[in-house]
This record gives structure tokens, sequence and C-alpha cells, in this order.
């Protein structure tokens, strides 16, 4: 079944070339309107119920789309944010495993897109709690939009679905290649489908610090040093991390400061 999908942009022609490029391209999709403002928007979403949104930013501030979103009582359905600011809000985008595609678009982002749609789409169907968890997290990124508020709780993708988290409960992460491995204080453990890279630049880097190509450690997690054949850290669940020379001295001043 193809996923009814409305299109948000107050420009025409990047309404009717977004359209294009999903009917052409990209089987899964069945656009059943464009809207050209947040009031068109609300009505076509009470009307239509669509089950994913693209959603254009018109400014930097982010306001047009967000007020749209903050206007919805309920939030039934997936947000692919359309920019063309290429590092605007993308933090907060991944914090909160939030979809997005720059201006031009092009084509291989946008089915990347799709395709991320159709599987979001099979886990709420599996299991509604994931769709409750996507819904919060997309309530929590008009948070993360504001750098006066402190730091809000992060999403990550696991085998079975979404999970919403505070960053203060990981105790060190591991990547292995595209994939990350998070490693929480009370013992479990997920596979996100997300680089190392990703989290690196989504945490806080007063208290996350990537010790190694491998590694990103909470600091406050960090029970010793070893400088013996070798740097590591002893976390406080007893692992021992290796810290790579080229980080040793950066983790060090952060612990002197």
């Amino acid at each position: 079944m193809k996923l009814r999908t409305l299109i948000v942009d107050d420009e025409e022609p990047a309404r009717e070339n977004l359209k294009l490029l999903l009917t052409e391209n990209c089987p899964e999709i069945e656009v059943i309107g464009l809207a050209d403002s947040v009031e068109t928007a609300q009505q076509l979403i009470k009307e239509l119920s669509p089950q994913v949104i693209f959603l254009d930013i018109c400014m930097p501030s982010g306001t047009e789309g967000f007020d749209l979103l903050d206007s919805l009582p309920e939030k039934n359905f997936q947000v692919v944010f359309v920019t063309a600011f290429k590092d605007y809000a993308l933090k907060a985008f991944h914090a909160n495993a939030i979809h997005y595609i720059l201006k031009p678009i092009e084509m291989d982002d946008l089915k990347i897109a799709v395709k991320k749609l159709v599987s979001n789409q099979e886990l709420f169907s599996n299991n509604n709690e994931n769709l409750i968890s996507y819904i919060r997290s997309l309530e929590n990124l008009t948070k993360n939009m504001n750098p006066a508020l402190p730091s809000q709780r992060i999403t990550i993708n696991h085998a079975k679905g979404f999970k919403i988290v505070d960053p203060s409960d990981i105790m060190y992460l591991e990547g292995e290649g595209n994939y990350t491995k998070i490693f929480f204080s009370d013992g479990t453990q997920y596979i996100d489908t997300r680089s190392l890279g990703i989290y690196e630049d989504i945490l806080d880097r007063q208290k996350f610090f990537r010790i190694h190509k491998s590694y990103i450690v909470n600091i406050l997690c960090v029970n010793e040093f070893l400088n013996n054949d070798g740097s590591f850290v002893i976390m406080k669940n007893g692992t021992r991390l290796a810290i790579s020379r080229l980080r040793l001295t950066g983790f060090l001043e952060l612990f002197r400061h």
C-alpha cells in the first residue's frame, strides 16, 4: 500500500518539482495534496489524513513549519523536513531521528528518506508504541530547536523501533561501521543505524568525549585512567576502553578543567 503524502511549501515550483520526483521515482508514495501555507496544510491534514508530510522550512527560524506542527493536536504522520539551509538545525534533526532533505533535492537523498518512511510505517503497524515514541520525538524537536532551553532527550533507532533517552543515562558508545552500539548505565544496550560521528555531533561535548575512532565515553561514567602499555579508561561497569594517542591530550585537558 502506498503512503499517502502531503507536500507543504510556499513556492509552487518547489511543490510541483517534489511531486514530480516522488511520482516518477518513488512508487511507495502517493501524493494526495499540495499546500502553500500553514492554513491550507491544516485543512488538508484534517480532510485527507496523510501518513507523510514533506514540510518546507521557509526561513532560518523555521517558524512556518514548526508553527504548523505546534498547531496540530494530533500528529499521526511522519515528517520529512525540506530545507535550503545546510547547517541549520541538523543537530536537532539528528538528535530526534527526524528525516530531512536539502534543497536542491538530490534523488538519492529522496529515495533514502522514502525507504526510511516505509520501514517506519511497518514498525508503527507492528507496535503502536513505536508511533507514540516517534510523535514524542517530533514534539521534542521543537524544544531542541531553541538554544535557550536545556538539552532535551534524544531518540535512537533500534531493531524493534524507537527509544527516547536521557543522554546522561548513556555510559559509552562504540562505533561499528555505519552503526553505533550504545551502552547504558543500567546494563542495557541498543544498536542504532547511525554512525558514531553523528553521535559525536549530537551529544554535549562537555559531557561526552571521543577517546578513539571507535569510542565515545560519558565523562561522568569514567572510573579510572591508566597509562601503562597504552592509554585506557575503566568505565563504571569495569569495561576497559583504549584511548588513541591523537585524542589523549584533549582527554586529559578535559579532566584538568
